[in-house]
Order: C-alpha cells, then sequence, then structure tokens
C-alpha cells in the first residue's frame, strides 16, 4: 500500500515538474516574441536583405565569405539594414559615419545579449560595465596607460618579438610556407602577461604561468565557438555540455592564477622591503597600476573588480593585437613595394643601433599609415553591439526608440565606397595628416569612438610598431598563392585556414 502510494506521489510529483517546465518554456517563448515584436517594429523605416523564416541571416553571416556579402548589402541599403541573428534576435547593423556617431559619439552600454557570454569569464570589467561604476573604472584605470607606464614596455614588446622571430629564422631555413598567426598569438600573449603581472625576461618559465596561457587560449577560442553556436546560447544547456564544462574549468584556472597574483603582490606591498623592490623596478606592471588606483574619496578596487579589469585587459589586449600583426604582415607580403619602403625608413630610424627606442615610434609616419591603412581594411574588431539607453535621431530623419540594438559593422564602414575611393585599393596615404583632417571623425573606427573607446589603444599601436618594425627588419615577407587566407570574422579577424607566408631572413650570411 505504501509503495503505491509512493509511487502515485512521486507521478503527481513528475506530472507538475513536467507542467511547470511547459508553463515557463510558454512564458519565455511569449517573452521572445514580445521582443522579437518590439524590435521588428523598431526597424519598420529600415528595408533589408530577406530572412530566413527560422534563421533570420545567420546562415549568411556563418559562411564563406560572409563579410564582403555584408558590404554588398550596404551598397545596396545604403545608411543601416536590420540583421536578425535567428528569429528572436535582431540588430540595426549600421556601416555611415553619421549613423556611428549618432550611436558611438554617446555612452549606451554594449549589448548583453552578445557581452553576457563574455561575464563568466571576464567579469564585470570596463568592457561590459555601464553608467557610474563604468565611469569610476575608466577614471581609476586610465593612469595606466599613460605615456610614461606606456615608455618601459617597448623593450618589453622587443624581447618578446626577438624570441619569436629567432623561431622564424629556424623556419625561414626550410624555404615553404608556414601558417604565422599562433606564432604571433603566443609572442603576445607572453608580452601582455609581462606588462599586466611583471613577470621577468625568463617568459613562461613557472607552470602556474604555463597552465594560465593555455587556459586563455582555451577560454578565446571555446568563446568564439559558443558565440557562433545557436545551441550553446542558454546557460543552462551550455554549462551541461563538455563544451561548457571544458569552458569552466579554463574559467576556474585563469581565475585561480589572477586571485594567486593578487593576493602574493597584495603581501609584498605591505612588507617595507618588497615594496621599494617594486618601486625600484624598471616598470610598473598593469596590475602595480590597478592595486594603487583610489578615487577621489580614497576608495580603491575591491577584489573582484581587480580579478575583473586583469582579465578584461588579457582578453581584450591578446586576440586583437595578434589579429592586426598578422594582417599587417599578410598586407606587406601582398605589397612589396610598401613593405619595402616600411623596412627602408625603419633602417634609417635605427641607423647603427640594433634596439629600438621610445622615441623612435614617433618617427615612424610612414610605417603607422600602413598600419591604419592595414586597420582598415582588416579591422581586428570586424563588429561591435550595443543597446540604446535612451531613443536615438539620426541624419536622415529616421529614429530608433530606447531598448533598440545596434551593430556597427566596422569592416563595411571602412570599406564604405562613399567615404573612401577606391575601397579595396590598399594605399596608405589615406592616413596623411591632410587627408585625415577632412575625414569624417567616425569614419575610421578601429579602436571605436566617443566615449567608450578603446582605453588601451595606445599600448595597442605601440605594440604594433615595435612588432612590425622589427619583423621588417629581420625578414622579407611573401605571399604563397596556393594558400591565400580565408577571411572570419569571430570575437576578432582570422583566417579560415591561417595565414601563410614565405620568410627569407635578412641577416648577413643567412643563405
Amino acid at each position: 500500500m505504501v509503495s503505491v502510494l509512493l509511487s502515485l506521489s512521486l507521478s503527481c510529483l513528475g506530472l507538475w515538474a513536467a507542467g511547470l517546465i511547459l508553463i515557463l518554456g510558454f512564458l519565455k517563448l511569449i517573452r521572445l516574441l514580445l521582443r522579437r515584436q518590439m524590435l521588428a517594429r523598431a526597424m519598420d523605416s529600415f528595408p533589408g536583405p530577406p530572412t530566413h523564416w527560422l534563421f533570420g541571416h545567420a546562415q549568411e553571416i556563418q559562411q564563406t565569405g560572409s563579410l564582403d556579402k555584408v558590404v554588398s548589402w550596404a551598397h545596396q541599403f545604403p545608411y543601416a539594414h536590420p540583421l536578425w541573428l535567428g528569429q528572436f534576435l535582431g540588430f540595426l547593423n549600421i556601416y555611415e559615419p553619421d549613423y556611428a556617431k549618432a550611436v558611438y559619439g554617446r555612452g549606451d552600454p554594449k549589448a548583453p545579449d552578445v557581452y553576457d557570454f563574455f561575464l563568466q569569464w571576464i567579469g564585470k570589467g570596463l568592457l561590459v560595465l555601464q553608467g557610474p561604476k563604468w565611469y569610476q573604472h575608466r577614471k581609476l584605470l586610465t593612469p595606466g596607460f599613460h605615456y610614461d607606464v606606456l615608455k618601459p614596455y617597448v623593450a618589453v614588446f622587443a624581447d618578446s618579438t626577438h624570441t619569436m622571430l629567432d623561431k622564424w629564422e629556424e623556419k625561414a631555413r626550410e624555404d615553404k610556407s608556414f601558417d604565422i598567426f599562433s606564432d604571433v598569438g603566443h609572442m603576445a600573449l607572453i608580452s601582455l602577461m609581462k606588462c599586466t603581472f611583471g613577470k621577468g625576461d625568463s617568459g613562461l618559465g613557472h607552470s602556474r604561468d604555463s597552465s594560465y596561457y593555455s587556459a586563455v587560449s582555451d577560454l578565446t577560442l571555446l568563446m568564439q565557438q559558443r558565440i557562433e553556436s545557436f545551441q550553446y546560447h542558454n546557460d543552462f544547456i551550455y554549462w551541461l555540455t563538455p563544451h561548457g564544462r571544458r569552458f569552466l574549468r579554463a574559467c576556474q584556472m585563469a581565475h585561480d592564477h589572477t586571485d594567486q597574483v593578487i593576493r602574493e603582490r597584495k603581501a609584498a606591498l605591505k612588507d617595507e622591503k618588497e615594496q621599494e623592490k617594486i618601486q625600484s623596478r624598471r616598470h610598473l606592471d598593469f596590475l602595480d597600476i590597478l592595486l594603487g588606483a583610489r578615487d577621489e574619496n580614497g576608495i580603491k578596487l575591491s577584489d573582484a573588480d581587480l580579478r575583473a579589469e586583469v582579465d578584461t585587459f588579457m582578453f581584450e589586449g591578446h586576440d586583437t593585437t595578434t589579429s592586426g600583426i598578422c594582417w599587417f604582415l599578410y598586407c606587406m607580403a601582398l605589397y612589396p613595394e610598401h613593405q619595402h619602403r616600411c623596412r627602408e625608413e625603419v633602417s634609417e630610424i635605427l641607423g647603427n643601433r640594433d634596439s629600438l627606442q621610445w622615441d623612435d615610434l614617433g618617427k615612424m609616419t610612414y610605417l603607422t599609415m600602413c598600419i591604419k591603412e592595414s586597420f582598415r581594411l582588416y579591422p581586428p574588431v570586424p563588429q561591435v553591439y550595443r543597446q540604446l539607453s535612451k531613443p536615438v535621431n539620426f541624419v536622415d530623419g529616421r529614429s530608433l526608440p530606447e531598448g533598440s540594438l545596434i551593430s556597427l559593422h566596422i569592416y563595411a564602414l571602412h570599406r564604405n565606397s562613399a567615404v573612401w575611393p577606391d575601397p579595396e585599393v590598399f594605399d596608405p596615404l589615406r592616413f596623411s595628416p591632410e587627408n585625415v583632417a577632412t575625414r569624417h571623425p567616425f569614419a575610421f573606427m578601429p579602436f571605436s569612438a566617443g566615449p567608450r573607446n578603446c582605453i588601451g589603444q595606445q599600448f595597442a599601436m605601440n605594440e604594433m610598431k615595435v612588432v612590425t618594425a622589427l619583423c621588417l627588419l629581420r625578414f622579407e615577407f611573401a605571399l604563397d598563392p596556393l594558400r591565400p587566407p580565408i577571411k572570419m570574422p569571430q570575437l576578432i579577424l582570422r583566417s579560415k585556414n591561417g595565414i601563410h607566408l614565405r620568410l627569407k631572413s635578412l641577416r648577413p650570411g643567412s643563405g
């Protein structure tokens, strides 16, 4: 009798649970449908390409050649068009300078539909914060990117680059092309760890540091794969998958490393001798700056805020720089006349010296123009997203209400023929002072623009100049005609098949 009652109770409980799940699922569907209706109504005045009944534009966006597909849509629909990723997530995709200014000239928050995927790893750092807390963090972090802090990093960048170039000498002797992306990524991450945590010249000798390097590499890849796969967008489902569990393990490894370094550094700062040692170092690292930061009321960052900002810096400063360097070297291989001119400029600046100095960077005018032109054609971050915190009125009279989602397609903006004559042509002189002076300030946005622009853009430009200058002094770069890169937009602009280049050493007696 008891067993019968128990089985009936369990059966009833199962029915109640199933009913509750159905009701919650139904309510979620209603919520999604209402939001879709709001987003669609908001974009009524913007015609766009036809959508698939289930996937929207997602299938076309995920295909090879999707970036140039959006450029063709930009020709067809001036200013902007709706972009649907599935049936429930719709953005107004913009690629015109005045439209970009209307949104990015103010401080609207990042779109949570995209950037909430980042929270498990990087927490609530500068990338995803909004409102007064964003302003407080921005103000506290700004001194960390002052040129006095950035000066000593030139030697750090050079040291990591020389290590990579020595490996390339061996590869160059094989007289065949190889993919430069992973080597550049490894070099960029080592440089960033030195600048963030103050690692010594020995690089990643400690096993804990090597584990952290592996965790950051894994997290970047896993996050890209999650954004691409709609079945992984729901948190509850994602954490149950092997992919999700691997992501959580890598997060834990990265967080443990950051927390331990913060604890050790805080303990060291309590010791007067250790404090003197830190102050006497050749340079302060990013963590030193964060630990010493105070607002006008003397309030410092909490441990959670410290970790979030360190993890954000590691995420934003690693893959973006890797993408920028690799596509620049591809452009140099594609346009040897510009490669030769950049090399000549760097050689003249250095003269008989074999090391770069801070003052050299400001003299590299032609190299800088070539870097910016490679950023125009191959922006490291091809697309960024915002959610409107208030209505916006555009220059042509159309508008969007509060809550609407915006996608700024930087790749299409940089190839907008109404702004850039002959947009497919590599022309560094577009960035001569006289040409820059007459161009719309929101026509070129590799580091975004407005109040929420990239706080580390000077850091990134300095690293780009140091790395590319040293690369051009050591090697001549040529294309592999059998392996042209296939552009693939992820969190950053990658190549589906890597970036394969042939290298010829310019060292005397290299043969």
